[in-house]
């Protein structure tokens, strides 16, 4: 139908790769900001807790508090914090293994549960020094917040998503307080020295702090966590990419961004006009709403040849992380596990089998595995 299409809500569908990459970097298009989400009149959607909560992250900000915030934190997973995360997200992963192999010793075990779930709440919050003891608390408010960013919410996910985010900021904003009152080498800490700098009002730093601890748990988990139980499903679907990649591991980096490429954890993001624009042909007024369609563009053959194919050996390009201004603030640390935990499976479990379909959440946007039973014999 083309590039740039009108949805059947209200504005348009974005797939081919070009366009996308267009409206993702281009400084026209921006995100659904507090003064957007303030001019909207089509029912409660963007005045919920859990959208006016999501207003002061990253992902819904404009130059200039974008450029400020952003800058707050400069390179967050830059290559030396990566190499000190190696250590223990090879650990975590071999323990979860572990876990996994004991599970399948008497019937099938759970993949997404056991491996898929766990391995970015542990990396993230041993980076943030959380307690392990919070890990499946944060698991659970993070899936449930993700409605907020769905395409098209249901009724019963947006208050879902508002108890989520009140669970959320409660537990953020106690933690920034605690290591406000015992300031350490810690991260938070880090970043609360970094805005005392910049913002002379105690409670403002603090706030900002909050929402940059807040979202970064959020974006780490619920993408990365569909990520890896996506990324074992397609191999366990292309055997011979499978056995192809345990021989030659010096493709392992490249067979990672093909995964990404092949089936992005999140299908959609959306930005509006800052003016009068023209897209792929199509004329869009400012405010009107553009929907890219990340996994469309992805496979667009314009760019991609034979794109429906997944095959570790092309240096694949993608999308799935975004571009410009709000290229994904993890795309590093998801790659670092993504790359940690295919090669460890492909040395240690090469019997590893998906038994039946993964059971996936009704998602449109931010999509999630809830179930993938395996085998490991």
């Amino acid at each position: 139908m083309g590039d740039v299409v009108p949805a059947p809500w209200g504005g348009f569908l974005v797939t081919g790769y070009r366009a996308c990459d267009e409206v993702l970097r281009s400084p026209d298009w921006l995100a659904l900001d507090r003064a957007w989400r303030a001019r909207q009149t089509d029912g409660p959607r963007w005045s919920t807790p859990s959208s006016r909560e999501l207003e002061q992250t990253l992902v819904a900000l404009n130059p200039p508090e974008h450029t400020r915030i952003r800058r707050s934190v400069n390179n967050i997973f830059d290559r030396g914090t990566l190499e000190a995360l190696r250590p223990t997200v090879q650990r975590v992963a071999n323990t979860l293994l572990d876990t996994l192999i004991e599970h399948a010793k008497g019937a099938d075990a759970d993949f997404a549960e056991l491996v898929g779930e766990q391995l970015p709440v542990a990396t993230v919050g041993h980076w943030l020094g959380l307690p392990a003891e919070d890990f499946d608390l944060l698991r659970a408010l993070t899936h449930a917040q993700a409605y907020a960013q769905e395409l098209l919410p249901t009724k019963r996910q947006l208050l879902a998503a508002d108890d989520a985010i009140r669970g959320l900021r409660e537990y953020f904003t106690a933690l920034v307080a605690r290591r406000r009152a015992n300031p350490g080498d810690d991260v938070i800490s880090g970043w609360l020295r970094a805005w005392d700098a910049l913002e002379p009002d105690r409670e403002l730093a603090d706030e900002n702090v909050y929402s940059l601890a807040m979202f970064v748990v959020i974006a780490s988990l619920e993408t990365t966590s569909t990520l890896l139980s996506t990324m074992i499903w397609t191999f366990d679907r292309h055997p011979g990419q499978r056995e192809w990649l345990r021989t030659h591991p010096a493709a392992l980096a490249d067979a990672v961004e093909e995964v990404f490429r092949y089936d992005p954890p999140i299908h959609v993001t959306t930005r509006h006009a800052g003016r009068d624009l023209v897209l792929g042909g199509m004329p869009i007024a400012r405010g009107e709403v553009v929907h890219t369609m990340l996994g469309a563009a992805n496979h667009d053959p314009a760019v991609t040849p034979d794109a429906h194919a997944f095959d570790v050996t092309r240096r694949a390009r993608h999308i799935s992380f975004g571009g410009g201004i709000h290229y994904c603030i993890g795309a590093s640390l998801a790659r670092l596990e993504a790359g940690v935990l295919l090669e460890t499976i492909l040395r240690r479990l090469p019997a590893l089998r998906v038994v039946a379909p993964p059971t996936w959440e009704p998602r449109l946007a931010f999509r999630r595995i809830i179930r993938m039973p395996v085998s490991v014999r």
